[in-house]
């Protein structure tokens, strides 16, 4: 509050932002800098001023870990402060309340030392426990007694069957650990959780915009291991005393607000479980065909594609390519009262508004091929099938486009060009290909440059591959990944689509018809003026959107000859 009365008193904040921030409930000062009402460093520059204490940025400042043995860990969890140097007889801790002083006094009683305080961004501070301490160690220490929400709601009941295990997983310590390891992964943006048993204990890793990062956890989180692996296993209403087979279940739940559905798969490795969470965030995620990436030409012929009246669409590329996402905004562009769009997918990752949309169990006999040859039955205009796997389905795909309707569909090949071999390759006769396929869109996510810190660099300065555009990059200015706060140090910040759209012409269904290899047609596509995946990166690259070093991970170089 004086902070608050702080900055209205210099006619920095009015109290109309004041007592609008209050009533969002929470941190007022975090609320008045994340809304733009006030800056962060001019924020802090008060504070500090008001506490008479000087502030400093963690992020250019030698942290000293080896001090972080001289007090219990749970006071720094509970109050949020980090210790940063010492002298002989004087402390110096990181605040983020310097007015707080009961925490200051406890320090100085358990160390025996001065406390100088300095202030410091709480979100700095929480980044520095997390990577130092671990996710959870506050759990680890016993802090249960800690009114911190955890900020998760499980949205259906769970079911235990009173065995020893199941009451272990149900303790308060390892219900809050399990919720801080889910929440830690919906604010850093993380699509999947590796929790993965090893012969020296467990890891965790999020694979946070493609890639995976470990995430430090304490050395104690080991005794609860099993606890942790039960927790989960209840919470996706799987057999918890089945170890020896895999199983897949499905989350539930809301993290601070928004809903979240997490896709749980758990396999025996030789040290222990292995589980896997697809984080699938539906408070995060816009479908728009216009937001992905595409460059201008591409959406052009694409948005066109997707409202022929007949015919198969396919996107490929490898799992995690984006082929659902970019599915999805195609058909909530066409989504108009006058189509009635049916989807047969495995599993539904998200409800789209106006779309009838089908689960497959193939346990039950529900298949994509037994569920597309029903959906015929329901008078569509629009079908999407989750994925082109077997020759039932893609014979079912191509009746269905034969009669009238728009086919959408993915395939798993490394190209365009390489749709046509598969599904030759999976018994479609050549000539029902040729006539039934409109357009192949292969499709890969590249990381997008962090915007706050990303820095030129000279061509001359990296190591190119012979397939670089020289000539098109005079004059133009490449950028680099550097890293700050805002990216994690990283470098980079979300994600975006590359895309080698291949339309099928005349030569080309004459060329499939024929069973040309994948290079043939590849070949033939370019010189029809495609453009490759490779192509489309460099683009990006000249647009100052992604770098060069992404490129070269993601796709592989163009033979041109």
């Amino acid at each position: 509050m004086q902070i608050s009365q702080a900055l209205i008193s210099r006619g920095m904040v009015s109290e109309q932002d004041f007592m609008d921030a209050q009533s969002k409930g929470g941190d007022v000062i975090a609320t008045l800098i994340s809304s733009g009402v006030v800056e962060h460093q001019a924020a802090m520059d008060v504070l500090a001023d008001e506490a008479g204490v000087d502030y400093i940025d963690l992020t250019k400042v030698d942290v000293d870990l080896s001090l972080l043995g001289l007090f219990p860990q749970k006071i720094i969890y509970r109050h949020i402060l980090f210790p940063v140097s010492r002298t002989e007889d004087s402390l110096t801790i990181a605040t983020a309340d310097p007015m707080d002083f009961y925490p200051l006094d406890e320090i100085s009683s358990a160390t025996g030392l001065a406390i100088d305080p300095v202030l410091a961004d709480r979100a700095e501070i929480a980044k520095l426990i997390k990577t130092h301490l671990g996710v959870g160690g506050e759990t680890i220490e016993g802090l249960i007694e800690q009114k911190m929400d955890a900020g998760i709601e499980l949205l259906e009941d769970l079911e235990t069957d009173g065995s020893e295990l199941s009451e272990m997983a149900q303790e308060a310590s390892v219900v809050r650990l399990v919720n801080e390891i889910l929440v830690e992964a919906v604010e850093s943006r993380t699509s999947d959780v590796h929790i993965e048993s090893q012969q020296d204990g467990i890891v965790i890793r999020y694979r946070i915009d493609g890639i995976l990062h470990t995430q430090p956890v304490p050395q104690e989180i080991n005794h609860f291991r099993a606890a942790i692996i039960s927790r989960l296993k209840i919470m996706a209403k799987l057999n918890i005393a089945e170890k020896r087979l895999p199983q897949d279940g499905r989350i539930k739940i809301r993290v601070k607000g928004r809903e979240v559905d997490v896709r749980v798969s758990v396999i025996p490795m030789i040290h222990g479980e292995g589980l896997v969470m697809r984080i699938l965030d539906k408070g995060a995620m816009k479908f728009e065909l216009k937001s992905l990436g595409m460059s201008q030409s591409t959406y052009d012929v694409f948005s066109k594609l997707i409202k022929l009246p007949h015919g198969i669409v396919l996107v490929t590329g490898p799992t995690g390519s984006g082929k659902t996402t970019t599915l999805y905004s195609a058909l909530i562009e066409i989504n108009e009262p006058t189509n009635k769009i049916i989807t047969t997918e495995d599993p539904v990752e998200y409800q789209l508004p106006g779309i009838n949309q089908i689960q497959v169990h193939p346990k039950i006999g529900l298949t994509f091929s037994h569920s597309l040859r029903s959906i015929l039955r329901h008078d569509p205009d629009v079908v999407l099938v989750g994925e082109i796997r077997d020759l039932e389905t893609a014979e079912n795909a191509i009746q269905a486009s034969l009669t009238g309707h728009l086919v959408f569909s993915t395939l798993h090949t490394n190209d365009a060009a390489g749709a046509f071999t598969r599904m030759g390759d999976m018994g479609v006769e050549p000539f029902l290909v040729a006539s039934t396929v409109e357009a192949i869109m292969a499709q890969r996510l590249v990381r997008r440059l962090c915007p706050d810190c990303c820095a030129p660099v000279k061509p001359e300065d990296l190591d190119l591959p012979e397939d670089f555009p020289h000539e098109q990059f005079v004059g133009q200015t490449i950028y680099g990944a550097v890293g700050c706060r805002q990216c994690r140090n990283v470098g980079y910040r979300g994600r975006l689509g590359i895309y080698e759209l291949l339309v099928t012409t005349d030569d080309l269904r004459q060329m499939a018809h024929d069973r040309k290899s994948t290079w043939e047609i590849k070949k033939a596509a370019i010189a029809g003026g495609m453009k490759t995946l490779r192509d489309d990166g460099w683009n990006k690259v000249m647009e100052g959107k992604t770098s060069v070093d992404e490129v070269l991970r993601i796709t592989k170089g163009d033979r041109r000859k």
